[in-house]
């Protein structure tokens, strides 16, 4: 079983920054991939970012694509995601994911951490 534990989030301004942490724990950690969703109140969940473990390979959402970076500590079993010139549309709560193999889809979720982006 792997367990994943979001922190960072919290309320910023708009146009701040804040980092958010996954760190995964549990059984041998090796994922295909990791990945960042948010979902904002009366909304779908939506895709953010994803990291390819192996090799670092990432991909965006649009709408966070030049503004969020993620990246990966294999060392400490963690995901990143950095976001700056934050807007009041990317107030939501943040959950980070984990992706055994390039056909399955994300098997482990964390409990997720609010971000909340002041105008």
């Amino acid at each position: 079983q792997v367990q994943l534990v979001e922190s960072g989030g919290g309320l910023v301004q708009a146009g701040g920054s804040l980092r958010l942490s996954c760190a995964a724990s549990g059984r041998t950690f090796s994922p295909y991939g990791m990945g960042w969703f948010r979902q904002a109140p009366g909304k779908e969940r939506e895709f953010v970012a994803h990291i390819i473990w192996s090799g670092g390979s990432t991909d965006y959402a649009d709408s966070v694509r030049g503004r969020f970076t993620i990246s990966k500590d294999n060392a400490k079993n963690t995901v990143y995601l950095q976001m700056n010139s934050l807007k009041p549309e990317d107030t939501a709560v943040y959950y980070c994911a984990a992706r055994l193999a390039l056909m399955s889809g994300y098997k482990y979720w964390g409990q997720g951490t609010q971000v909340t982006v002041s105008s």
